[in-house]
């Protein structure tokens, strides 16, 4: 904005000042509506983990009991939730579902993690009188409790309390991720608009396949 050209509007008293407080503001109110987002996306893949996690039933109680009783975590070493191996449905057991789910869960997983970085980047553009101490870095919890929830979906490790570096699908890459010190410009931010709708990590043509094959194992019209 101090370098931006106006025009006729440059001799108006303070105009430059008076814009950069608005955007400034509206800035703030974008940021915010951002990190809400980000916090429903968050929300949504870990009760995709958590749901993936949850498909097998243990037998609670005694044998001897006339109640048959069921529980979603196992009281004996031998029953391993999975009606022994039978199909759930029409052929497939337990564990083949289980294994849909987790490629499944894991695209949107990768993709959150993208996600977390082009919010951290969005969330530090400022304008050049705000502070520059005041930009998210990486290793930031961009909201209380975010770690918690991150560590749910295998993306931030209590023990050495660091967070899983992003990554493309197909792609490994072992680079710390580094806080960039300059404002991106038009056509960067075009990138990062491209990349958050593009959703690179999920396979959708894969997605189809994993939702006919189960919709036709349920007789149930997935999409």
């Amino acid at each position: 904005m101090p370098a931006m050209e106006l025009g006729v509007l440059s001799d108006m008293p303070n105009i430059r000042k008076k814009a950069c407080m608005k955007l400034l503001k509206q800035q703030g109110v974008h940021g915010s509506k951002l990190l809400s987002a980000y916090k429903d996306m968050v929300a949504v893949v870990t009760h995709m983990v958590n749901t993936s996690r949850s498909m097998r039933c243990f037998l609670k109680g005694t044998s001897s009991s006339p109640l048959v009783q069921f529980s979603s975590l196992s009281e004996d070493t031998n029953d391993l939730g999975d009606g022994g191996g039978t199909p759930a449905f029409l052929f497939w057991p337990i564990s083949s579902f289980e294994k849909l789910a987790e490629e499944l869960v894991q695209m949107f997983i990768l993709e959150l993690n993208l996600k977390r970085l082009l919010v951290v980047e969005l969330l530090s553009i400022s304008c050049e009188e705000a502070p520059q101490d005041d930009r998210y870095c990486w290793s930031d919890e961009l909201y209380p409790g975010e770690f918690d929830d991150l560590g749910i979906c295998s993306l931030h490790s209590k023990e050495i309390g660091e967070l899983i570096p992003p990554k493309i699908i197909g792609f490994e890459s072992h680079s710390p991720v580094i806080r960039s010190n300059q404002q991106p410009d038009h056509e960067i931010l075009q990138v990062y608009l491209t990349t958050w709708l593009a959703e690179v990590n999920i396979d959708t043509h894969r997605v189809d396949e994993i939702f006919a094959v189960i919709g036709e194992e349920m007789h149930v019209g997935l999409s």
